[in-house]
């Protein structure tokens, strides 16, 4: 399988074990499941079933992020306990992705279960000199690392803007760099608070997926992921604390998925153009979701329009007709011919879920003039299959 590795800039050969762990940023619980969450995490599902069906075993980690600068004002905005929130909006993003079919998480660590291993932490990395106590919070040192920014491969001006934009503080008199980041601050009136030596606080962004990680995969994982916004600060963050405790890589590989405009526009909260997998499943059946959203390469960055779910939902009825009554065809990690083929090699092209989705409807169009025989159709269902697609059952229109 060839994939773009972030950090190498290119498209390369992945070298894997029989065994591979893989990481992938959670949510932030703190409203629904949206189509962004839904592009990202179905792409690395793509990944898994692939890499699956090429023999290996994968165990997947993705963590909720249930405290942090997001959450707690959202749950004070409700008058509600940020727990309570978390809760029931992890319960929703589990309902949406066992409706799209996504591979399970073999672990899903939440922030507050960890804090103990993030205290740990920051307290070695305050004792190997790379982090310094200021005021009321501690600072990674970001001069100790020569190497911040290999990730994102942005200069220092570039990863101050984008500091500022999402959750840094370079201007704050408190630290020494302005690309110095937050490990532990002391918490506000109201918010969640913990012991620490210290001081009592609540941890830094970055900080939780550096512990979570290592507590389920340990120094280094193979393939590290999430979504195009979290190059940087936030993976570039982890890199430098976990590298500057561990002394190994964070990651052997860096895959990250590109973001989802809606309509001619940036989706965000603040301008209530987030299109819920909820709502959407409610609409269309969850497959042609997955349909929708393969239509497009997972790192590029696109827009979604509302008739795309109509027009999936029409794909996926020819699918589901054109496999009917057909005996299935297994998928191999070796020896496939003929449509199944097909969909493996362009899986294996640095996931090109547009050029399998359109080998899956090329030969259902194959089926229904007539021009293919039973095989195919058993291979048209295996292929489907492969991409997280069971045209076993009728489709529907409308969530269970």
């Amino acid at each position: 399988m060839r994939i773009y590795d972030t950090a190498q800039k290119a498209v390369i050969e992945l070298e894997l074990g029989d065994h591979v762990g893989m990481y992938v940023c959670g949510i932030t619980p703190y409203d629904a499941t949206h189509l962004g969450h839904a592009a990202t995490y179905l792409a690395y599902d793509l990944m898994i079933r692939r890499l699956e069906d090429m023999g290996h075993s994968v165990t997947l980690v993705r963590n909720y992020t249930d405290v942090d600068d997001s959450i707690l004002p959202k749950a004070a905005e409700l008058g509600e306990h940020y727990l309570a929130l978390a809760e029931r909006e992890i319960e929703r993003f589990e309902a949406d992705m066992i409706a799209l079919q996504a591979r399970p998480a073999a672990h899903e660590p939440r922030a507050t279960g960890s804090i103990d291993a993030m205290i740990a932490m920051i307290a070695k990395l305050l004792d190997a000199g790379h982090a310094y106590v200021s005021a009321d919070r501690v600072f990674f040192d970001v001069a100790t690392f020569p190497q911040f920014g290999k990730l994102s491969g942005y200069s220092a001006d570039r990863m101050t803007e984008l500091a500022a934009e999402r959750g840094g503080t370079p201007d704050d008199p408190r630290q020494r760099n302005p690309l110095d980041f937050v490990l532990w601050q002391a918490s506000a009136d109201g918010e969640p608070s913990w012991p620490s030596p210290f001081g009592p606080g609540r941890p830094g962004w970055h900080i939780e997926c550096s512990a979570m990680g290592y507590a389920a995969l340990g120094p280094t994982i193979d393939i590290h992921g999430g979504g195009g916004d979290l190059v940087f600060p936030h993976h570039e963050c982890e890199i430098a604390q976990s590298e500057a405790i561990h002394g190994a890589p964070l990651a052997r590989y860096w895959v990250h998925a590109g973001l989802v405009s809606y309509q001619g526009h940036k989706m965000s909260k603040s301008l209530g153009n987030l299109v819920f997998i909820s709502d959407l499943r409610a609409r269309v059946d969850p497959r042609a979701i997955r349909l929708a959203l393969m239509a497009h390469h997972y790192r590029t960055e696109w827009e979604w329009f509302d008739s795309e779910g109509l027009t999936a939902q029409r794909d996926l009825d020819t699918l589901v007709g054109a496999v009917a009554g057909a005996p299935p065809a297994a998928g191999s990690s070796g020896g496939s011919s003929g449509l199944l083929a097909e969909v493996q090699a362009v899986l294996d092209d640095d996931l090109n879920a547009p050029m399998a989705r359109a080998a899956l409807l090329d030969a259902a169009a194959a089926v229904d003039r007539g021009a293919a025989g039973i095989a195919l159709r058993g291979e048209l269902a295996a292929g489907a299959a492969l991409c997280g697609i069971d045209l076993s059952r009728p489709p529907a229109t409308a969530a269970p």
